[in-house]
C-alpha cells in the first residue's frame, strides 16, 4: 500500500465538509435523510422518515411518489426538454439519440401498451433484453404504472430465465428478435419461446424488433411492440405509488442454489442514489455519463436508469462487447461522444492491461474528467494503469463498493462534497448515511490493520426491502450473523487513516495450513506477475494442508505455457505472499468463468480443480471460459500421468 502513493496523496487529511456531513448523517439519520429527499418530487410528503422492526425498514413512510415522474416528466418542465437523455450506440454502428422530451413520449406510449395488455399497479413484468433504448423505456414504464419490474440479462438461458420468470410470477415478458454479441445474432425470441413453454403465469409477450432474423411468433400470445405503439395512448398518469411499494426484483446471480430475488422500494432507493450519484460523480449539467454494466446488473439499475436520470444527466448506453470489432471499440466511444464520467469494472480494466497502452492511445480521452471502478475489488495495479492510461493522469479514480443488496454506493470517495486522497486499491470512506464496521467473528470491532468481516450498523434509505416471497431467508442470510447489524459477507481492513480495503467474499476465504487468506489477496499477487493478465484461485481439500491452493491463469499473449513459467509463477507466489500460498496446481487457460458482473465464478473453477460436475452454468457469461478451464485440466492432468 505504502509504495503505490500518487502525487495528490496527504497523509494528513483535510476532508472537513466530509467528516461533517457523515458525522451528522449518523447522529441524526431522520433529519439527514429527509433533507436529501427534497430533492425528489413527491406527490405526497412522508409522515415518518424511517420506521424501523429490525430488520424490515420502511422509508418515507406515508409519502407518495414516482420514480418515471422523477426521472423523466420533472425534467420536461425546465429546459432540459430538450437536453439528450440517452446516446446510445449498437454494436454494429448504428446510433439513437434521445431527448429527454423524446424519452417522456416513448415512456407514456409504452406504459399505454402494457395497461391495454392489462397490466396494472402489483403486476410483475420480465424484461428479457439486449441493451437497447427500449430497455430503460420499459423499466420506466413499469415504475410508471405501479408493476414491479425485473431485468434478466440475455444471455442467460431459457431455463434460468424461466426459472426467475415463474418465481416472481410475471405476467407479461418483453423481449426482442434479436440481439448482437460480438457480430453475431443471437435469438432472444426462440430463448424466450423455450422458457415461456415453462412459464404458466405469462400469457402474453411482446417482442421488439431489433435484428433482422426472422422469429416466430405465436398468435395470441406474441405481439410485435412496432404494432401495439401505433395504438398506444400519448400520456399515462403516473401512479402516485406509497413510498416503499417495490419498484423492482432483481436476481443474485448466486452460485449455488436458487437464485434470490432482491425486493428494492422506490422512495428510500431513489433518495439514496440520488444523492450517492451527486457525491461521488460530482454531476454537472454538461457532464456527459458512461456506466459500461449491463442493466440486468445492479449497476446497470442505478448508474444507469435510476440515478443518472433522476438527475437529467446525458447518459450513454452501448449494447455490444467491449473489443469488438477492435480492442479500443470502448475509447472510440468516449472520443466520439465526449464522454466526462466512465464507469466500469476491474475486470474489464484487466483485460485491456493484457492488450498494451497502445489503443487508448488511438485515440482523445481529453473529455475525461472522472473514472470510476465497481463490481469487484480492483487490484492496485489495475488501478494504475486505469489512472495512467485511460485517465491521463488527471483524473481521479472512485473507488466504488456496494451491492445488489445495498441499492446504491456505500464506500467511496466522494469528489462532489471534497476532493479527499486516493489511494490505489481502496474504496476509501463510508459514503454520508452509511455506518460501517469491521468486526471479528463475535461481532467486535477490530484493530487497525487488522481483517474482519464488514457489516453495516444503522439502516439506510437504499437497502433492499426483502427477498421476493421468502421472509425467512432474507432475516437469515443478512441479518441473522450479528443480530441488529447487516452482515455484507466480505472480510475488509482499515488503515491507519481510516480508508477501507476490501479483501474479497468471506466465503471466498482459504485455510491453508492454519493460514487464512482471501482469494483477492492471492489474485493480486498472482497477476503482479508480469506474464499473467488475470487469475482466479479456489482451493480443493488436502488432507494435509486442509486445502490445496489450486491457481487458474491467463496469459499474456506470446508468452508460452511451460513448465518452466509454472515455476516461475510458483516462486514470484512464495516471493510475493509466502510458503503457505505455493499453489499446488497451475492451469493456463484462456478465458475464466464470470458472471455478467464480472465476477470470477470460483465454484465452477473449484469443481474444476476437483474433476467434479460444474454443475449449473446459467449465471455464465460465456460457457466457452469453462470448457477452456476443463481443457487445461485434462491435459495437465495427462501429462502428470504420462511423466509416472
Amino acid at each position: 500500500m505504502d509504495d503505490l502513493t500518487l502525487p495528490f496523496e496527504s497523509k494528513y487529511f483535510p476532508r472537513k465538509k466530509y467528516a461533517e456531513m457523515y458525522r451528522r448523517s449518523l447522529e441524526k439519520p431522520e433529519e439527514f435523510w429527509a433533507e436529501q429527499a427534497q430533492n425528489l418530487d413527491w406527490f405526497k410528503p412522508w409522515d415518518k422518515v424511517l420506521e424501523w422492526n429490525p430488520p424490515w425498514a420502511n422509508w418515507f413512510a406515508g409519502g407518495r411518489l414516482n420514480a418515471s415522474y422523477n426521472c423523466v416528466d420533472r425534467h420536461t418542465k425546465t429546459w432540459r426538454r430538450s437536453k439528450v437523455a440517452i446516446y446510445w450506440e449498437g454494436e454494429p454502428g448504428d446510433t439513437r439519440v434521445l431527448s429527454y422530451s423524446t424519452l417522456y413520449t416513448e415512456v407514456n406510449k409504452v406504459a399505454s401498451v402494457l395497461k391495454k395488455l392489462g397490466v396494472s399497479k402489483g403486476d410483475k413484468v420480465a424484461l428479457y433484453l439486449p441493451m437497447i433504448p427500449e430497455l430503460p423505456i420499459f423499466m420506466l414504464a413499469c415504475a410508471r404504472i405501479g408493476a414491479p419490474h425485473t431485468v434478466i440479462f440475455s444471455g442467460f438461458s431459457a431455463q434460468a430465465l424461466a426459472d426467475r420468470i415463474n418465481d416472481v410470477g410475471a405476467k407479461i415478458l418483453v423481449t426482442a428478435n434479436g440481439g448482437y454479441r460480438r457480430g453475431k445474432v443471437l435469438n432472444l425470441k426462440s430463448m424466450s419461446d423455450d422458457a415461456l413453454d415453462m412459464c404458466p403465469t405469462v400469457k402474453t409477450s411482446i417482442v421488439v424488433s431489433r435484428t433482422d432474423n426472422e422469429v416466430k411468433m405465436k398468435e395470441g400470445r406474441d405481439f410485435w411492440l412496432h404494432d401495439l405503439m401505433k395504438k398506444a395512448d400519448a400520456y399515462v398518469e403516473p401512479e402516485a405509488l406509497e413510498s416503499n411499494h417495490p419498484l423492482y426484483i432483481l436476481y443474485t446471480s448466486g452460485t449455488t442454489g436458487k437464485p434470490k430475488g432482491i425486493v428494492h422500494g422506490t422512495g428510500g432507493y431513489l433518495v439514496h442514489n440520488y444523492s450517492t450519484y451527486g457525491w461521488v460523480f460530482d454531476l454537472k449539467e454538461e457532464s456527459v455519463y458512461w456506466c459500461s454494466a449491463d442493466v440486468g446488473w445492479v449497476t446497470g439499475h442505478s448508474s444507469i436508469v435510476y440515478a443518472p436520470l433522476a438527475h437529467g444527466a446525458a447518459i450513454v448506453l452501448y449494447e455490444g462487447s467491449p473489443d469488438y470489432p477492435a480492442i479500443d471499440r470502448w475509447w472510440e466511444i468516449i472520443e466520439k461522444y465526449g464522454v466526462t464520467i466512465f464507469y466500469t469494472s476491474p475486470t474489464a480494466i484487466r483485460m485491456f492491461m493484457g492488450q498494451g497502452e497502445e489503443w487508448p492511445k488511438k485515440h482523445d480521452l481529453s473529455s475525461l474528467e472522472l473514472l470510476g471502478s465497481v463490481g469487484e475489488v480492483i487490484n492496485p495495479e489495475a488501478w494504475l494503469w486505469y489512472y495512467r492510461n485511460i485517465g491521463q493522469e488527471r483524473c481521479p479514480i472512485v473507488d466504488t463498493w456496494w451491492q445488489t443488496e445495498t441499492g446504491g454506493i456505500m464506500i467511496s470517495p466522494t469528489p462532489g462534497i471534497e476532493p479527499m486522497p486516493l489511494k490505489p486499491g481502496s474504496a476509501t470512506l463510508p459514503l454520508p448515511g452509511v455506518a460501517a464496521e469491521i468486526v471479528d467473528e463475535d461481532g467486535n470491532p477490530v484493530k487497525t490493520g487488522e481483517r474482519g468481516l464488514l457489516v453495516i450498523k444503522q439502516p439506510w434509505p437504499g437497502m433492499l426491502v426483502g427477498v421476493y416471497g421468502d421472509p425467512e431467508r432474507y432475516e437469515k442470510s443478512y441479518w441473522s450473523r450479528f443480530p441488529g447489524m447487516y452482515f455484507t459477507g466480505d472480510y475488509a481492513v482499515k488503515d491507519q487513516d481510516g480508508y477501507f480495503w476490501l479483501l474479497g467474499r468471506s466465503d471466498e476465504i482459504l485455510k491453508i495450513a492454519g493460514h487464512r487468506i482471501g482469494t483477492a489477496e492471492l489474485e493480486d499477487a498472482a497477476i503482479s506477475h508480469p506474464d499473467i493478465i488475470e487469475s482466479a484461485v479456489v482451493g480443493k481439500p488436502d488432507r494435509i494442508k486442509g486445502e490445496s491452493l489450486v491457481m487458474f491463469v491467463k496469459i499474456r499473449e506470446g508468452v508460452n505455457e511451460s513448465a518452466e513459467l509454472r515455476k516461475n509463477i510458483t516462486d514470484h507466489m512464495r516471493k510475493t505472499v509466502g510458503a503457505f500460498a505455493v499453489p499446488g496446481d497451475i492451469y493456463f487457460t484462456s478465458a475464466l468463468p464470470k458472471t455478467r458482473s464480472g465476477k470470477i465464478m470460483r465454484r465452477v473453477l473449484k469443481a474444476v480443480a476437483s474433476g467434479e460436475e460444474v454443475g449449473d452454468l446459467s449465471t455464465l457469461e460465456d460457457q466457452s471460459a469453462v470448457e477452456a478451464a476443463i481443457k487445461s485440466y485434462q491435459g495437465l492432468k495427462k501429462a502428470e500421468a504420462e511423466k509416472k
